[in-house]
């Protein structure tokens, strides 16, 4: 259990605070309330590009990076569909050194041309060297848009293609700063060798007088129910085949969101997982095999991906593929696997609540989901999920004729 205690100031700013005196180090912690799935088609890409634009300095502080370094510390942030999430790691002793420099990009963000401009040529760049220049690298980017008719997540963080990235101008990035980066649509948690009254006199002086933001109820498109299987094949240079499977699941806070969750551990945790012994072990069409859930706060997606080998093709790797997951269907978990995959689940919480950095990213998601405590209570909901709940959800889910397939095939002329 991850101890804290926490405040809000009159602008709306939640606070955290976790006192961890083993070390000499702190952590603070900023997320905003924003990701992918707050932008609309046509100008997606949005909330990544702002989070580098983040680190393009301030009215005061012309590097950010730099004034981090100076005091010993080291920074870093990361966008995904539902939030942006900011972290400063740094020696206790200066604290203020990273509260300050939160607060000043909150407040007197540095949106010139400039800066605009160069951050833009960096994203464009990571999109045409992380997306289109590696091999397989757009697939999820055909996976959403397949599986996703509507809603936002029917694109990668990154955005949907370079165009909306370049059509950006200034006064809409200005108006995303505006209403998202306020303290009324920010969580700040504060870890390490730090005391709790000293750390809100301190927030108190830096975030203070920062004004609440006006933020509009913008509704996020629901997506509609998918009524049959959906196919698509795409071809590229690759050395080999690749089969992407996908079944819609509950959003995060939902009822059996944790059953599924437990199930894609089963299948595809670790060397013991199903698709492990079944579909690389003991077959000659999978090179490796994988299966995740993507976490989403909106119902997201199960994901079964594997390249084949040499030669093998896609369509023919799904069907045993298939038939490995209808027996799974058919046949319960033996109670002794399934403790297994449950005891590898809780050495792996274990190992995540090690690092100071990762107990206040913990927090502050937690925080954002709209209860702390659920951290500690949901992991203890998933080891008491029984063999029945997850035959039950196995069969409700995993429906072979509401997925979404690529298959990822090799181009003709290759």
């Amino acid at each position: 259990m991850i101890k804290y205690k926490s405040f809000v100031l009159d602008n709306g700013l939640q606070v955290l605070v976790h006192e961890d005196h083993s070390s000499e180090m702190a952590v603070v912690n900023l997320l905003y309330k924003v990701g992918s799935r707050n932008e609309v088609s046509g100008k997606t890409g949005l909330a990544h590009y702002f989070e580098h634009l983040m680190f393009s300095g301030t009215e005061h502080i012309p590097e950010f990076d730099s004034a981090i370094e100076r005091v010993g510390g080291e920074c870093n942030a990361f966008t995904n569909t539902d939030i942006t999430n900011f972290y400063i790691t740094l020696p206790a002793i200066n604290l203020d050194t990273a509260l300050w420099l939160e607060a000043d990009r909150m407040r007197f963000l540095n949106l010139k041309e400039k800066p605009i401009n160069t951050q833009k040529q960096v994203v464009i760049e990571e999109f045409k060297q992380r997306y289109l220049n590696q091999p397989y690298g757009d697939a999820m980017h055909h996976v959403r848009q397949l599986a996703f008719t509507k809603h936002p997540y029917r694109w990668p963080t990154i955005g949907e293609k370079i165009e909306d990235i370049e059509r950006f101008e200034r006064e809409e990035l200005l108006a995303f700063y505006e209403e998202n980066y306020t303290p009324n649509n920010a969580i700040l948690c504060i870890a390490g060798k730090v005391n709790f009254e000293d750390v809100k006199a301190r927030v108190h002086y830096w975030f203070d007088d920062i004004p609440k933001g006006k933020q509009s109820q913008k509704t996020i498109v629901a997506e509609p129910i998918q009524n049959t299987i959906r196919r698509k094949q795409v071809f590229s240079t690759i050395p080999t085949e690749a089969l992407y499977k996908v079944y819609k699941m509950p959003g995060r806070l939902e009822n059996n969101y944790l059953t599924c969750d437990l199930i894609s551990d089963i299948l595809g945790f670790g060397r013991s997982a199903l698709l492990e012994k079944t579909l690389i072990k003991n077959s000659s069409l999978f090179a490796n095999c994988q299966s995740y859930v993507l976490g989403n706060i909106d119902p997201g997606l199960m994901v079964i991906t594997g390249k084949m080998e040499k030669g093998v093709a896609a369509e023919d790797a799904e069907a045993e593929l298939d038939e490995v997951l209808e027996n799974f269907k058919k046949e319960p978990i033996p109670q002794r696997d399934l403790q297994k995959i449950k005891n590898q689940a809780q050495a792996m919480q274990t190992y995540e609540s090690v690092s100071l950095l990762g107990r206040a990213m913990k927090l502050a998601y937690y925080a954002y989901l709209g209860d702390t405590q659920l951290m500690n209570k949901e992991f203890e909901r998933k080891i008491a999920i029984t063999v029945e709940e997850i035959q039950q959800a196995t069969n409700t889910y995993l429906n072979q004729d509401l997925a979404s397939v690529i298959y990822y095939k090799c181009s003709p002329n290759d």
